[in-house]
Parts: C-alpha cells; sequence; structure tokens
C-alpha cells in the first residue's frame, strides 16, 4: 500500500470567497452568509465584510498546588452577539465557558449545577482519565435543579495539549452543544514553548430567531446533523486580532460545533501545526490549512507576516444525506458559503524580533507507535445511515454495526492493557467522525493506503464511503464508557456503541 503522509492526512488545499455581514431590517444582527433573522433568505451580494469588537480570551481558572475545584453552572442566559442581545445556554454566564489550566498529576474537582430544563452532564473530552463513578461517566444524570460532584484524577504522564468539556446526555448533547454548553481544557506543557501571546479560540455555531432566541432545529437538521447561520469565535462574530510582524503566537484552536467540519486557512501566515486532538507532534508539522471535525483540536503556531488577512473556514463537503437531505431539504451546510471567523491585522514590529530570531522550539517526546506491537484483537465497525420505517413515521437509522444506541446493552468487551486494531468503515453518503472516551486512536491507514507517520487523535474522521484503521492502547483505566459519531445529532440518534474494558487478567465471559 503507498503510504500517506501526516500532512496529506491533517491539511487540504483550495481556496474560496471571503465571508461577510449584514444588518437585517428591524433587529440588526451581525453575521455571516446564511443568516437570516426572519426566516427571508438574503441576497449573498447584500453582505459586506465587517471587523467586529478585539478578540476576546476565555475567563480562565488555575489549577494550584496540584488541586483545581470549580464551580460550573450550566443555565440559560442574556449575552451580547454582535452588538445585540442573545439568549442562549451557557458555563457561568460565559460563552465559552471558563478555560481549565492544570498539570499532569492535577485533580480537577468540578461541581456541575444543572439550572437548565433539561438533565445534562458532563465529559471532559480527550482526557484519559477514568470512566467510572464521578469521574468522566457519561451515564451520570443530573436533572434539572440538581448538582453533582466530578472529580478527575489525571496520571503524573498526562499528554500535555488541548481539550475541551462539553454535555453529554443522550439525546440532548447536540442541542445543549449548540446552545452553548463547552469551554476549554489546558493541560500545561512540562516545557514552555516560546510564544509572544497565546490565545484560545473556541469555535462554534448557533442561529437565533428573530426575538434573539434559539432556533429549535428542525427535522432535516437533526437528521443531517444542524449547523448554525452564525459562526463564533469565542463568542463574537469576526473579531478582530492584532499582531505584530514576525511575533510567533500559538492559537489553541477548538472545533465545538455541533455538526460543522473547519477547514481553516489564515493565508499570508506561516502555520505550524504542534500536534491534532491529545497526539502531538516531534517537532511541528508546517501546513497551509488545517482540517477540524466536530470535536477535533488544534494547537498551531502563527508567524506574522505584515500585512491584513482572515481566519476563514472554506468550503469542505462532509457529504449528504440522500435521499432523505433531498427530501427534506438537509442543505450542504460547510460544503456551501466561506465564512470569515476573525479579521487579522499585523503592524509592522518597528525593528522589534522578527521571525529568524525567534527561540528554537523544544523537541516533543517520541509518541508512542503501535504499529509495532502485538494486537491482540480486531474488529470493524461499520457505521450506516438508512431509512427507519419512513412510510410508518419513522426516520433515519442511525447505527454501528446495524444497532442503535441502548445504554443498557454492552456493544464492545475489551481486555485490559491489551492493543485492539479497529477498522472503521463508513457505507454511508456522509462522512462520520468517531470520537473514543478515555483511550487515543493511533491511525494507521487511511483509504487503505499505509500512514507514514504516528498520528494520534480521539476524533477519527471516515470519509464517506471510506474505511480507516486504528490501533488502541487500552491502558491506565478499566470500565464502561462509549464511541459515537462527533456529529451530535447522529450521536443522539443512535450512532453510538457502550465498551467495557475489563481489568487487566478479568475473563471477558
Amino acid at each position: 500500500m503507498k503510504p500517506i503522509s501526516r500532512r496529506t492526512a491533517v491539511t487540504l488545499g483550495g481556496l474560496g470567497l471571503a465571508g461577510t455581514v449584514i444588518g437585517g431590517a428591524g433587529l440588526l444582527w451581525t453575521a455571516q452568509p446564511g443568516f437570516t433573522p426572519f426566516g427571508e433568505p438574503v441576497a449573498r451580494s447584500s453582505f459586506r465584510a465587517k471587523t467586529g469588537e478585539p478578540l476576546r480570551q476565555p475567563t480562565e481558572q488555575s489549577s494550584r498546588d496540584g488541586v483545581l475545584e470549580v464551580t460550573l453552572d450550566a443555565a440559560p442566559g442574556r449575552i451580547r452577539i454582535g452588538g445585540r442581545n442573545a439568549t442562549t445556554l451557557g458555563y457561568n454566564g460565559g460563552l465559552p465557558g471558563p478555560t481549565l489550566r492544570v498539570l499532569a498529576g492535577d485533580r480537577l474537582a468540578v461541581t456541575l449545577r444543572n439550572g437548565l430544563d433539561d438533565p445534562t452532564n458532563l465529559h471532559t473530552h480527550g482526557l484519559h482519565v477514568s470512566p467510572e463513578g464521578n469521574s468522566d461517566n457519561p451515564f451520570v444524570v443530573v436533572e434539572p435543579g440538581d448538582s453533582f460532584d466530578y472529580e478527575y484524577r489525571l496520571p503524573a504522564d498526562h499528554p500535555p495539549g488541548l481539550y475541551w468539556y462539553h454535555p453529554h446526555h443522550h439525546t440532548l448533547a447536540a442541542a445543549q452543544v449548540f446552545g452553548g454548553l463547552y469551554g476549554a481544557i489546558i493541560v500545561e506543557d512540562p516545557q514552555p514553548i516560546p510564544v509572544s501571546r497565546e490565545r484560545v479560540l473556541v469555535i462554534s455555531d448557533l442561529t437565533l430567531d428573530a426575538a434573539g432566541s434559539l432556533a429549535r432545529a428542525t427535522v432535516a437538521e437533526r437528521m443531517h446533523g444542524r449547523e448554525g447561520e452564525l459562526v463564533l469565535v469565542n463568542g463574537q462574530l469576526n473579531p478582530a486580532v492584532d499582531i505584530r510582524s514576525g511575533e510567533r503566537e500559538r492559537w489553541r484552536i477548538v472545533n465545538a460545533c455541533a455538526s460543522r467540519y473547519l477547514r481553516l486557512r489564515l493565508d499570508g501566515q506561516k502555520l505550524q501545526l504542534l500536534g491534532l486532538d491529545s497526539g502531538r507532534f516531534e517537532k511541528p508539522e508546517k501546513v497551509e490549512e488545517v482540517l477540524l471535525a466536530p470535536g477535533n483540536r488544534a494547537d498551531l503556531l502563527v508567524t506574522a507576516s505584515e500585512g491584513t488577512t482572515t481566519l476563514r473556514a472554506v468550503p469542505y463537503d462532509r457529504g449528504d444525506d440522500g435521499m432523505m437531505g433531498g427530501m427534506m431539504g438537509g442543505g450542504r451546510g460547510s460544503a456551501g458559503a466561506e465564512v470569515t471567523l476573525a479579521t487579522v491585522t499585523v503592524a509592522d514590529a518597528g525593528g522589534g524580533s522578527k521571525a529568524d530570531a525567534l527561540p528554537a522550539l523544544p523537541r516533543q517526546a517520541t509518541p508512542r507507535d503501535l504499529r509495532g506491537a502485538t494486537v491482540t484483537a480486531r474488529r470493524e465497525f461499520v457505521f450506516e445511515m438508512g431509512m427507519a420505517g419512513m412510510m410508518g413515521g419513522g426516520g433515519m437509522g442511525f447505527t454501528i454495526n446495524g444497532r442503535e444506541f441502548d445504554g443498557g446493552r454492552v456493544d464492545t468487551t475489551v481486555q485490559g492493557d491489551t492493543v485492539e486494531e479497529w477498522t472503521l468503515t463508513n457505507t454511508s453518503q456522509m462522512d462520520h467522525p468517531l470520537h473514543l472516551h478515555v483511550w487515543p486512536m493511533q491511525v494507521v491507514e487511511r483509504g487503505g493506503r499505509a500512514v507514514d507517520s504516528v498520528l494520534w487523535q480521539d476524533v477519527v474522521n471516515v470519509p464517506a464511503r471510506s474505511a480507516m484503521r486504528v490501533r488502541i492502547a487500552f491502558t491506565g483505566f478499566a470500565g464502561k464508557t462509549v464511541y459515537h459519531c462527533h456529529i451530535l445529532d447522529h450521536e443522539d440518534n443512535g450512532m453510538m456503541g457502550v465498551i467495557d474494558v475489563r481489568p487487566a487478567g478479568q475473563p471477558l465471559t
């Protein structure tokens, strides 16, 4: 098989047209193409570029003496988007919630208070922590008005990097994330990476009605995977980012969208990718763009050159749901118009430090490579979408290996301290990004071609009508958790399974 490089696996080529802004009659929302506050179509030619307020950083809370204790209040609230009031969901009244900074070996204690009208819970996406008890347990249910005390103990060798948190209550995950419940987690580097500035960019989308409230998703959106008409960076529309020429910044980017793929470009600037998700490369990879499926994260170095440019999400075709999309107007979503996410202005440094004088980047630890490991089991997981009782009032069936999610059923039983190889086969006409809780995956084959380098991710996109192979080391923890499509509407509709990792040496039957 012909190898595929890591750069090919995470970057693409292409250009598009710039995103824009509109003033709608009566309610003057600042918006990207496609936003129609009164449900009426607006000609794309009527949009014009406009720069918003300076990019704000989420509030931060950091651990001290090995502990971070935080309270997260999940509740609706009023915020400002594009200079107007809106009612969304949020943690602690923010959009996004606070960034949580911890170190490997720390204890993270979170009190989640549910001020919503529906049940909720909390998932620490990507963290390698226990899936049981009051740790990263997706089966916990926090009823309206109740609270729950979570406790996550990070191993002393936990990988540094960018992670995030969001709700994971089955059937409600898409609506609650889409509504504004998300925030970043940073596990700090043991050796600092020299940059002039670090920014956290949490990218999300939502749709608001004429009153500025969250719009209800249509049946087609729930089937196809909802994509919002407004695309936000840290809760802002097209914020302004100022950098000085020759400076190197670190951008930690989270795709917190429920279904939208982000094919990111920042033309005219030098981009180096430190890693994706929980994975880190030994040395940064030079890239021109980065593709983030829902749930993916990018750790990106930006070395600035003088001028003005935009951070853009250019079109990416994640496929269509065939007959259902055609019958119900599912739309093309992120395959459609380009979106301007932020306007970046680079000023002359005025004789300051230039790129060739930047300090060297520390070499990262050599990532574990499972390609030479002994594989104890090989499994195939088939992702399918099909008609499920359409004439009888049903809808699309979203299945893994022919079964929709049942929280009372174990779909996969694994022996702890072993390495397995999974073939991820997507028979449908849409991409499906697989997320496995707790244990990251090493991508070893993509579309029939071997990956020629070590690539670790906790969300692996499986393109339509294709297959991927990954290897997983089930080390560190045992217990029950889930794997699922991270197009959250697909997860809520049943594309999820339960995995039970048994302690090493314990019989599987």
